[in-house]
């Protein structure tokens, strides 16, 4: 990271099927070993499922489960005179989406016993219900913040 100049971000392209970023990005956060063609079939088997689940378009649907598991605050360790205090801080938009995504895919992988498309299309659809671990995650994040306002101040 560089000390001086703020890192650029990179354009991120739609997927074929759906034209849409987010899904382009959780078949990213779902690859792994470079397989993206495998990650392509997983989640866009997932998005079919999760559309016959809650009989609504399935980018719709991941747009909102995506909404209900963005955190608005976190904490972050800041050293102040020796202590180290863990202060409340917004999050930014691109950093939520990374986030939401990171634990949504990272939930469904926990998950035991089914193929990796179940088990991502039933967080997805726990998330669009606003349940499941990806939404416990964040409402532990919010608490965490919440518990530590009082050094709010620290914040810059």
């Amino acid at each position: 990271m560089p000390r001086r100049a703020r890192a650029e971000k990179r354009e991120v392209n739609p997927d074929a099927k759906y034209r849409s970023t987010t899904v382009s990005q959780l078949i990213v956060k779902v690859m792994q070993r470079g397989k993206k063609r495998t990650a392509e079939k997983i989640v866009y088997g997932a998005l079919e499922k999760l559309g016959q689940q809650v009989s609504k378009d399935p980018v719709a649907a991941l747009e909102q489960a995506v909404r209900n598991a963005t955190p608005l605050l976190q904490v972050k360790p800041r050293r102040v005179g020796g202590a180290t205090y863990q202060v409340p801080v917004e999050v930014q938009p691109n950093r939520g989406l990374f986030l939401a995504l990171t634990w949504l895919v990272n939930s469904a992988r926990a998950r035991k016993g089914k193929a990796m498309m179940e088990k991502l299309s039933e967080e997805l659809s726990d998330a669009f219900q606003g349940q499941g671990t990806t939404i416990k995650r964040r409402e532990d994040t919010h608490r965490m913040a919440e518990a530590n306002r009082a050094f709010a101040h620290y914040r810059w």
